[in-house]
């Protein structure tokens, strides 16, 4: 019955996703702006944790990355790793004029070596107590918390994220070493 409600959801998010692909606006300015300034700023070419970082019409604050998490959620409700978790929580602000879908499942993340990790939509929805990082539509001026989760190999250290506004935006860089 777990895998029926997951698959219900990512299924719905993925028709969501596709009635709106294409709807982006970079909201005045360059879609990896990750300086957090206006006009004639120098852009950052990757962002710390704890640094803002924007693209399109979010702006993204990694607060933290925990790897080494072995389930989400609870025994009776839950996801468990095939390796083990990394939990990334952020904040995501919508800096445009008209609201934004937030999804966690357009966010990826990298090894040193260059190995590509799609996030986890979900053991994201176990790891989120109001479901932040799954199709949450954000107001201008307004943002939120949450986790997205990326279930990599035991043995691999995440390097650096690629955070997106939409599923086919450039996406800007967020270090994690």
């Amino acid at each position: 019955m777990r895998k029926t409600t997951t698959l219900a959801l990512i299924a719905t998010g993925l028709v969501a996703l596709g009635c709106g692909s294409g709807a982006t606006d970079n909201a005045g300015g360059s879609g990896n702006d990750t300086s957090g300034g206006k006009g004639g700023d120098t852009p950052a070419k990757t962002a710390k944790i704890g640094k803002p970082a924007r693209d399109g019409k979010f702006e993204f604050t990694v607060k933290s990355a925990k790897c080494g998490v072995a389930n989400v959620g609870d025994s009776t409700l839950g996801a468990k790793a095939q390796g083990q978790f990394c939990l990334v929580t952020m904040t995501v602000k919508n800096i445009g004029k008209e609201a934004q879908m937030f999804d966690g499942s357009s966010q990826k993340a990298y090894a040193a070596n260059g190995t590509e990790y799609s996030a986890d939509g979900g053991a994201a929805i176990y790891a989120n107590k109001n479901a932040e990082t799954f199709l949450n539509e954000i107001n201008p001026g307004n943002q939120v918390t949450g986790v997205v989760v990326f279930d990599i190999p035991k043995d691999v250290k995440l390097a650096k994220l690629e955070l997106h506004d939409s599923p086919f935006s450039g996406g800007v860089t967020v270090s994690l070493t």
